[in-house]
């Protein structure tokens, strides 16, 4: 074997660079571990031998992350996160979660399906008081004292852990009534000349759709008389022969089986995973992990 991959990083040299990081110093990291800044310092001059790699800007004004620290930082996230859900699963930590726990999401995805999972997941576990709040914007979960997001899409802050709970995408509809209207497109840059419904969603561009076809994404700026910030209510006017749509797969299915809704352009889609994202570790927080662990299990069945 390779003698540089042989040589694997110490969970606790990953904890004391998370530390640093967190704390942008090695004294105030030190303080928090409760060791002697010496060690830190050792620690992570082990770390950086192992990869071979610097992480970290050092000066007299604090630390900074490297490129390669940066990767570094996302990793040992993971790998922590991990690590710890490992030895969780080999202990007794799974004793009965109580506790306050506060969930956000969007407002559509929020309603329709986030609420029925919170109610089920309130009478799983009686112990648990589960707090739903739903929101049309960006969410600072430290700032705002929130544990846990339910997050549709792949754009997930670095600084947070997330988990993929369901894989899915967004697809483009239209009535049949629409299409036989005004003909159906043939390509996405036919999109322009049609009516489009265009919803405005926390911080995405307004009017622009991005669509991958297998590997390969483009961009596309369409527009139309009628906007909302309401994936239901651009659902209903899609219903209402209004216009083209690009809405969650989980949402349109059952009108593209009852024929009221057609799928267009079915090698277009949009990524629209859903995720679990939060600030602490599971294994730091037992009702945190079961929450995720209850919503990854009831998203992938649904969305399977």
């Amino acid at each position: 074997m390779n003698s540089e991959r042989d040589r694997l990083p110490l969970a606790e040299d990953l904890r004391v660079f998370l530390a640093v990081v967190n704390k942008q110093s090695f004294a105030a990291a030190a303080t928090e571990l409760g060791q002697s800044p010496a060690y830190v310092s050792k620690r992570i001059q082990i770390l950086e031998e192992t990869l071979n790699a610097r992480l970290l800007h050092r000066s007299t004004r604090g630390v900074r992350l490297t490129e390669d620290g940066e990767r570094a930082r996302h990793w040992a996230l993971q790998i922590l996160d991990t690590f710890d859900q490992f030895i969780g699963d080999l202990s007794d930590s799974r004793s009965e979660p109580r506790g306050n726990v506060h969930i956000c999401s969007s407002f559509g995805f929020g309603r329709c399906h986030v609420a029925p999972a919170i109610a089920e997941l309130a009478r799983r576990y009686p112990q648990l008081n589960l707090r739903l709040d739903l929101f049309d914007r960006v969410v600072d979960l430290v700032a705002e004292g929130i544990d846990l997001e339910i997050l549709v899409g792949d754009d997930i802050p670095e600084q947070h852990i997330g988990k993929k709970l369901a894989q899915h995408q967004r697809v483009l509809c239209a009535s049949p009534a629409y299409l036989a209207a005004h003909g159906e497109p043939e390509s996405l840059n036919a999109l322009a000349q049609h009516q489009c419904l265009v919803l405005k969603e926390r911080d995405n561009p307004f009017g622009i759709w991005l669509l991958t076809e297998g590997h390969e994404a483009q961009r596309v700026r369409v527009k139309g008389a009628l906007s909302s910030n309401s994936g239901e209510v651009v659902l209903q006017w899609a219903l209402e022969h209004q216009g083209i749509i690009l809405r969650s797969e989980w949402d349109v299915r059952p009108y593209i089986e009852k024929g009221e809704l057609v799928q267009i352009l079915p090698q277009f889609s949009q990524p629209a995973s859903v995720w679990a994202v939060y600030p602490t570790r599971l294994a730091e927080s037992a009702k945190l992990r079961v929450c995720v662990e209850f919503l990854h299990q009831r998203f992938s069945r649904l969305l399977g």
